[in-house]
């Protein structure tokens, strides 16, 4: 009832339902399946360094398709003048927000000094996003934790948020957990810091000119009901890429749309033709269909759809012929080749 309630009522916001950035994952491919499920929903790339983008490849690190949008570059670093260059170039690419990681804890992020070190300097950040803003005219965002380390009070937290949002930002992306920087890996940072959603709603309440997305442990539309009550939005993480299928709901939920969400095989239809120009373009299949494996999460034939994909779909050879006979195999209609793998795979 809750999640008709939030759909049917409230109106569309920009942040309202966003996908969670994740290092190695998020790319072109992902994002694309993923807009499959969802029109509305705020997507973002991995993050790619200010050096990375002026420097690199940066047809291959910042294309995207028009599909994709509404869609936030995230850029790493602390050097105001790169951060800003950087960012001038992802608004001449057409991205609609650019966004800046000071939430990552890795160790490879530590030594570049950026992520979530830079919550311990935010006279430093809010000089970066002050030289962003100054360059772009897309929303310049900050995606940050509640605390590091021992800086972790609610007072170190208000320091921040008030430093940063005085630059001129106005959107803030909250994962509502500390984040220790020595002795915890990325993904321990990710489970074992506790949770403190409350930090993050009397944020909002005290500053309510400013835009609050919440992030961290969001598994279910429910409950990002739950959080839009005290929130202007939510993020989700690991559930997106786990049970990518939840994102199959979110237009109905909390963007008021009245077009019946796809279904898993529909999804994948469409996706068919994408796979198609990825091949014929040289590329492999397994690029794709790394990111669609959870599809079928929960459901019957679950299991065989994704041990064909992961047993017949990596490397150089494959071609479309695997995804369609893995998306027949799911379906419960495989032909006889596909049927035979099935009856192979519920014999082990």
């Amino acid at each position: 009832m809750l999640l008709k309630h939030i759909g049917k009522y409230v109106q569309s916001q920009s942040h309202r339902f966003c996908v969670a950035p994740m290092m190695d994952w998020t790319d072109r491919h992902c994002r694309f399946f993923h807009r499959q499920m969802s029109r509305h929903a705020r997507l973002y790339t991995e993050m790619v360094t200010a050096e990375a983008v002026i420097h690199g490849e940066r047809d291959r690190l910042l294309g995207f398709g028009a599909e994709e949008h509404p869609l936030a570059l995230q850029l790493g670093g602390s050097d105001a003048a790169k951060l800003a260059d950087a960012a001038a170039i992802g608004e001449a690419f057409g991205y609609d927000e650019i966004n800046l990681n000071v939430g990552c804890p890795s160790s490879r992020v530590q030594e570049g000094r950026f992520g979530a070190c830079l919550m311990a300097e935010p006279d430093l950040v809010a000089a970066c996003v002050a030289r962003m803003a100054a360059r772009v005219s897309i929303p310049v965002t900050v995606k940050c934790r509640i605390g590091i380390d021992d800086q972790d009070s609610e007072t170190d937290f208000t320091r921040f948020i008030e430093t940063v949002a005085g630059a001129g930002v106005t959107t803030f992306i909250v994962h509502a957990r500390k984040a220790w920087l020595n002795g915890l890996s990325p993904k321990e940072n990710r489970e074992i810091p506790p949770l403190d959603y409350a930090r993050v709603y009397r944020l909002k309440a005290a500053r309510p000119e400013l835009t609050i997305v919440l992030n961290g442990g969001i598994e279910t539309l429910e409950a990002s009901a739950e959080h839009l009550q005290h929130v202007d939005g939510v993020m989700l993480g690991r559930a997106a890429y786990q049970t990518p299928y939840v994102l199959a709901g979110v237009d109905t939920a909390f963007f008021n749309s009245d077009a019946p969400p796809l279904s898993r095989g529909e999804v994948l239809e469409r996706l068919v033709p994408y796979v198609a120009r990825h091949i014929a373009a040289g590329g492999r299949l397994n690029s794709i269909t790394r990111h669609v494996l959870g599809i079928y999460h929960g459901q019957p034939r679950a299991r065989q759809f994704r041990r064909y994909l992961s047993e017949h779909g990596v490397g150089e050879g494959p071609g479309l012929d695997v995804l369609v006979d893995a998306i027949a195999i799911a379906q419960g209609r495989a032909g006889e080749r596909a049927g035979r793998a099935e009856d192979a795979q519920a014999a082990e």
